[in-house]
């Protein structure tokens, strides 16, 4: 049976390091409201949006310019029956320089179709990796959650 990990990808003319600083500025592209480091090995942060989601993550593998691997320590969805879902996941970004472009891909090791969020998710990264991110990367500005007031 293929992979059913949801991962997408896209590629940008800006250099390795430009994508890696931009992955690492995560409140540059997901939400504003991240608490946390989000750019050492072992930093932890948490996310949250409304009282809808709101998540829990460590920095497990940093290498510059290469890869960045975040683990989810806890999660929790308004939404889902499951309480458990994301938890223990890990979410992957590999930067592959090729021909003068730089390849992102992002993949969500452990998100499937099985997922009670997986459309909603699947959804919700697209936006804001194939989006958000990927504007951050070529203009220097994403399109965060913004800040609750």
């Amino acid at each position: 049976m293929a992979n059913q990990d949801f991962s997408t990808q896209f590629t940008v003319s800006q250099t390795p390091k430009q994508v890696f600083d931009a992955i690492n500025n995560v409140r540059g592209w997901w939400s504003e409201e991240i608490e946390g480091g989000t750019q050492k090995l072992n930093d932890v942060f948490t996310y949250h949006y409304r009282d809808v989601h709101r998540c829990k993550m460590r920095l497990i593998e940093v290498v510059p310019e290469k890869k960045v691997v975040w683990l989810v320590l806890d999660n929790y969805f308004k939404f889902t029956q499951d309480k458990d879902e994301w938890k223990g996941n890990t979410i992957e970004f590999e930067i592959t320089a090729k021909d003068g472009q730089t390849q992102v891909r992002f993949t969500q090791h452990g998100l499937v179709p099985a997922y009670e969020c997986y459309d909603v998710c699947n959804n919700a990264w697209t936006g804001y990796v194939g989006s958000s991110l990927r504007d951050l990367i070529m203009t220097g500005k994403g399109k965060p959650n913004p800040k609750e007031s």
